[in-house]
């Protein structure tokens, strides 16, 4: 007994010693007769129950655990992925889950993967091929075929996912609801709202839609669908019910319309949309039917605390505006995305939705709706239910008092040169040399940035350092117009016969095989109208691309009118088109499905037998000032308009109407001046008054008065004794001031009290001719504001 206990002692020393020298610090040994660390339990006694780390709840697919899974015969499902928590809701780390189903016969499932087969996989069937690779449908299904599967993992077992197991679908189709129909449901051609798996939890009750009305905006209504197989849609091939929870879901424009997950649509913002289907989280998704949120049918913008119109407003105050919007049902529509125009935005600017002049002046302030910032539409059903279709605001205009400096470039078509004049210090800049004569000049909106035209390439002069560039010889032609945003050039190239859109110096759209003659933008920079010089209107926008338009006479200028619902075109007749399209049905609705439109776009609204060489709008909205020489008689025709202001689009089967528009005009002969050419009709931005520019002779500048119909005119001497022609004008933004670029080289100032007209003197640019001796004839002419210095 010693002898065995000193072998015992000798042999625990032994031990020690050896993990003394092979043992690192800090590490501690567990000796004979040491217990490892007790289990934690979830349960308050901690001394039974499960244990805390090891596996205690499985969730597989928690996205299916409601809907379900849905597979057509022979379908593959995708993998079911499972995770695994303790009693604590700490994760788990499991080392295999296997996976079962309760009917292997319809439902058969890779038990490694997770993989369900719409019918049976192969199994051990040799020649190389891997199992669970190939599903053969399944023999004699039920005609309800529902199986549950699981995964299992270290003794536990996940929740069950249905599985419905059903013929090949062939078609979706958004129905009726059927369950809230005096009738109910039709066993024998049920929707899926009829269906035992079509909803969960309790809802609220909510009138069926079926995408033949708008709802408005607020307003739950409830869908539902019908499913197909053997590209039957018939009651003998419904199987609505065999497939599971059908989801819906809204394409395009996710503001239209909130669906939720048992097929209850919200309206949200105005527009449409189509509508898909799934089936059950299934690959099987079908365009199922189509959704309308009521578009506005008015618009009423009014000025916080100011009444009338016009309104006086304050330099650098803002004027907060408030729009009013009702839709087609006569219901308030609120968070609308609209856009807020003005018609001087370098003067008093109206972006954010208030007011604020930042120079006097007058300007028309608008409110729009304009798709597809706002009641948009799928291109396929522009105009259903009056989806997709603009709608535009009264005008308010605003006046601010006051006067403000001016820098005005003078230019001309027979010179290189471009001499600017800065009046806030009264002196005129040294001139600046073009690269090429320019055949065109057209300022920005803001006045930062000067766009000349030539056979050679675009030029552009930068206002702030008065720097020119070097051609642009990629895009030659003449400069028709700048959108107001200054984003985009319209220039158009008689050689090569196109009409392009430029932004940065870069061609991003162009047209061919048409030269246009003049262009005008809407105030929101998303339309422009170009006429040509055939028997063509092209126009461009940001939501149906360029359209080419037959027009019955030539086009020859083009204005917007004010506000924008549309342009008038000048010609041997006067032409107002309405940016509402004529839409009519081109294929019914039919299968749930909406019906499909056609549009004929920009469509005749007004024909007025006004002859116009060159035309105008007035920022009051009221008139259409055109002149004209044709017949030899210099004449200007005032075409006075009533525009259906807030009114909406007119809706299919109605188009557009001539007499949309409704006009009437005067004409008044400008028999005391000789003109071959009438240049421009320019109208001040407070429509108090108007100036024609034209090529001739007599030294006459003709005013015309609005109010009263008056003509004026107005002798270009300052002392010169011989006659001059007004090639080219522009007002000040504070209408104080109209500046006459003359054939005499010269620029005469014309001052500006109330209807009154006054020359009170000249500037001499000098522009040098491109060709021969003497000075240029100013027939290009450019103004923008400046702060007056103190």
């Amino acid at each position: 007994m010693r002898l065995f206990f000193e072998r015992s002692v000798r042999r625990c020393v032994g031990l020690a010693i050896l993990l003394f020298f092979t043992v690192p610090f800090g590490l501690s040994v567990v000796g004979c007769g040491h217990h490892s660390a007790p289990p934690v339990y979830c349960n308050t006694n901690g001394n039974s129950g499960p244990v805390v780390g090891q596996a205690f709840t499985i969730t597989l697919a928690p996205q299916l655990a409601i809907i379900g899974e849905s597979v057509n015969y022979g379908q593959i499902g995708s993998g079911l992925s499972a995770t695994t928590a303790d009693c604590k809701g700490n994760s788990v780390s499991v080392s295999k889950y296997t996976y079962s189903s309760t009917n292997l016969n319809f439902a058969d499932i890779n038990p490694s993967t997770g993989a369900v087969c719409g019918g049976t996989w192969n199994r051990n069937t040799g020649s190389g091929i891997p199992d669970f690779t190939i599903c053969t449908p399944p023999v004699n299904p039920p005609s309800n075929a529902v199986a549950y599967v699981t995964a299992n993992a270290e003794g536990v077992t996940s929740n069950a996912i249905a599985v419905y197991v059903h013929p090949v679908v062939t078609a979706v189709q958004l129905s009726s609801p059927q369950s809230d129909t005096p009738a109910g449901c039709n066993a024998n051609d049920p929707t899926s709202d009829c269906c035992p798996n079509s909803t969960t939890g309790s809802e609220p009750s909510a009138p069926g839609y079926a995408g033949t009305s708008c709802v408005s905006q607020n307003n739950r209504v409830q869908l539902a669908g019908k499913v197909y197989y053997g590209g039957f849609t018939d009651a003998a091939h419904n199987i609505t019910c065999q497939v599971g929870h059908l989801t819906f879901n809204a394409q395009g424009s996710s503001n239209v319309v909130t669906i939720d997950s048992n097929g209850f649509a919200t309206a949200n913002q105005p527009g449409s949309s189509t509508i898909t289907a799934t089936i059950s989280n299934s690959a099987t998704a079908s365009n199922a039917g189509f959704f309308s949120t009521c578009p506005p049918a008015s618009i009423k913008l009014t000025a916080v605390g100011q009444t009338g119109n016009p309104i006086n407003v304050s330099l650098n105050t803002p004027q907060p505006l408030t729009a009013t919007v009702l839709d087609t049902n006569g219901n308030q529509i609120t968070g609308i995305s609209l856009e807020f125009n003005s018609t001087t935005p370098q003067t008093i600017s109206a972006s954010s939705g208030s007011i604020l002049p930042s120079f006097p002046g007058s300007a028309t302030i608008t409110a729009v709706c304009l798709p597809g910032t706002c009641n948009p539409s799928p291109l396929s059903q522009v105009g259903y239910l009056g989806n997709g279709k603009p709608i535009t605001s009264n005008g308010i205009t605003a006046n601010t008092t006051g006067s403000s400096g001016e820098v005005i470039y003078m230019a001309s078509t027979s010179s290189q040169y471009v001499v600017p004049y800065d009046f806030t210090i009264t002196q005129q800049g040294a001139p600046i040399k073009l690269q090429y004569v320019p055949n065109s000049m057209v300022m920005s909106q803001d006045g930062t940035s000067i766009y000349f035209g030539s056979p050679q390439g675009l030029m552009t002069l930068t206002t702030a350092g008065n720097t020119a560039t070097a051609a642009n010889q990629a895009i030659p032609g003449t400069v028709l117009a700048v959108s107001p945003d200054g984003t985009t050039v319209v220039v158009t190239d008689p050689t090569r016969q196109t009409v392009s859109l430029v932004g940065n110096g870069v061609v991003t759209t162009s047209y061919g095989n048409v030269v246009g003659t003049s262009a005008a933008w809407s105030p929101d920079s998303a339309t422009v109208y170009i006429t040509t010089t055939s028997n063509t209107l092209l126009t461009h926008s940001t939501f149906n691309n360029w359209q080419v338009t037959p027009t019955n006479t030539l086009y020859t200028d083009v204005t917007v009118t004010v506000p924008h619902i549309g342009a008038y075109f000048s010609g041997t007749e006067t032409d107002g088109r309405s940016y509402c399209p004529t839409t009519t049905i081109v294929t019914p609705g039919s299968n749930g499905n909406p019906p499909t439109t056609g549009n004929e776009y920009y469509p005749l609204a007004d024909q007025s037998t006004a002859q116009t060489d060159r035309i105008a709008a007035t920022t009051d909205g009221n008139h259409i000032l055109g002149a004209t020489v044709q017949g030899g008689s210099p004449t200007l025709n005032d075409i006075a308009v009533t525009l259906p202001v807030t009114t909406p689009c007119p809706q299919p089967p109605n188009g557009v109407p001539v007499g949309f528009f409704q006009s009437s005009f005067t004409s008044h002969p400008l028999s005391s001046i000789t003109a071959s050419q009438i240049d421009d009709v320019v109208p001040a931005s407070n429509s108090a008054l108007a100036f024609v520019t034209y090529t001739g002779s007599s030294g006459l500048l003709p005013e015309y008065i609005p109010a009263s119909g008056t003509v004026k005119y107005l002798q270009l001497a300052n002392g010169a004794t011989t006659a001059t022609a007004p090639l080219s004008g522009v007002f000040s933004t504070d209408n104080l001031t109209f500046y006459v670029g003359a054939s005499d080289g010269q620029v005469h100032l014309i001052s500006i009290n109330g209807t009154t007209a006054t020359e009170t003197g000249v500037l001499q640019p000098a522009l040098p001719l491109a060709t021969g001796t003497g000075n240029a004839p100013v027939n290009l002419i450019a103004q923008h504001p400046k702060k007056l210095q103190s």
